[in-house]
């Protein structure tokens, strides 16, 4: 009996026997039109885990019949590296599927890239990272870079009735029934990671015996009890980590309520209470600003509150935050200000401070001619009086925009378009 894990016995060996990603290996697309072509390239393929990377890169070396080398970029060695290097000169050229791609080290990079510039090697790195960020620009920029998709439901059932019926390498051999509810749970709870899904089959198969009628039946149960550690795929140190970071954020300056409650959801599921932290301060004040500035003071407490709750309870004032945040008005105004100074200064455009603000606290300073002219807001009504702050080659600059986001704001708007007015 092959005691091959079925996620690996069930492995295409063609690119048609791959489920799912079209975007690729769809009739006229990319990789379709390489194993027509009969030439295949040196590419990155990169998406989340249990996609079917790796199987993708070696269906592309079988389907043209060429010879396949795997490796692992963090667990085998260069001497590795060397011996696949003589196998290819021996056969004329070989595919290096190499997993974990992000991890290659300087050394064993240094000497794959003449076999890669050569075309003695065709090599296929998979990575669940983004390459833009992880991988080497010298290794990135001789490979093509694809994408793979997560595998929807029905890709996922697909696979699933394909390892049962699958008499060679699946379980075809023995009468498998599985309840319509529990293919479900197996195809929903996997989160489009077939290797889980497969690796739930097989356990639920290998664990539950034979009835009178020798059928091995997989229940609801069976499948709830084989997939419980799989119900949520996040990894919270890895590149999806930072999407959904980025979904969250986004969601709140949308002001859709639901979606920022379930990507907080999604991070509260990954246990990631500092990035949720950090992550509510910066939105705050990036998006809701001045619209509701009470708002910062209130989502800082929420925040300390949830620091010292811990979970699970940390969930309830993180909610109250989300909530508030994501149907509270929304202005950019304040730091586009600061931004739009900042570059004025990184510019070389700051000038002369007028003399009349410069400092006096010191003897000399009037002699000078420092502070002569200053005049003090407070000796005026209203504490304002009309004076010029701004360097002279920059005196008519204006940073701040205004909105109208909130009352607060409304506020200040007024205030600012009267002072002004009376400059003018």
């Amino acid at each position: 009996m092959n005691q091959k894990p079925l996620a690996f016995r069930m492995r295409p060996s063609h690119i048609s026997e791959i489920i799912g990603q079209e975007h690729l290996v769809g009739e006229g697309k990319i990789l379709h039109r390489m194993v027509q072509a009969g030439k295949l390239a040196s590419m990155i393929l990169f998406g989340p885990p249990g996609t079917g990377k790796t199987s993708m890169a070696t269906a592309l070396g079988k389907s043209l019949n060429l010879p396949v080398k795997n490796l692992n970029a963090v667990t085998d060695k260069k001497k590795d590296m060397e011996i696949a290097v003589e196998e290819a000169k021996m056969q004329g050229q070989m595919v290096l599927v190499l997993d974990e791609v992000h991890r290659l080290d300087k050394g064993k990079q240094d000497f794959l890239l003449p076999h890669l510039e050569s075309n003695l090697l065709t090599l296929i790195g998979c990575t669940t990272s983004n390459p833009y960020h992880s991988i080497n620009p010298a290794i990135r920029s001789r490979c093509h870079l694809f994408e793979l998709h997560p595998l929807t439901e029905e890709n996922v059932k697909t696979a699933i009735e394909r390892g049962i019926k699958d008499e060679k390498d699946g379980y075809g051999k023995k009468s498998i029934v599985i309840e319509e509810d529990a293919l479900h749970h197996f195809s929903t709870s996997s989160n489009g990671d077939l290797r889980a899904a497969l690796n739930g089959i097989e356990l639920a198969v290998a664990s539950t015996p034979e009835n009178e009628n020798n059928q091995v039946v997989i229940s609801l149960d069976v499948a709830e009890e084989c997939m419980q550690k799989k119900s949520f795929s996040h990894d919270k140190d890895g590149d999806a980590h930072y999407d959904v970071l980025s979904a969250f954020q986004k969601s709140i300056r949308g002001s859709d309520v639901d979606a920022s409650l379930h990507y907080l959801g999604r991070l509260i599921e990954a246990g990631d209470l500092d990035s949720i932290a950090r992550r509510l301060v910066v939105t705050t004040y990036e998006d809701i600003g001045l619209a509701n500035p009470q708002a910062g003071p209130r989502v800082l407490a929420a925040v300390e509150a949830a620091e010292r709750l811990g979970f699970p309870e940390a969930r309830i004032p993180l909610s109250v935050a989300i909530v508030e945040l994501a149907l509270s008005p929304k202005s950019n105004t304040a730091y586009k200000a600061l931004d739009a100074a900042l570059m004025d200064i990184r510019n070389g455009k700051s000038g002369e401070i007028p003399a009349h603000l410069k400092d006096t606290h010191y003897k000399g300073a009037a002699s000078l001619g420092r502070g002569l002219e200053y005049k003090y807001p407070h000796n005026y009504e209203g504490a304002w009086t009309t004076q010029q702050y701004l360097p002279d080659s920059i005196k008519n600059r204006h940073y701040y925009q205004p909105k109208e986001t909130g009352k607060f704001e409304k506020a200040m708007k007024q205030v600012y378009e009267k002072i002004q007015q009376e400059r003018r």
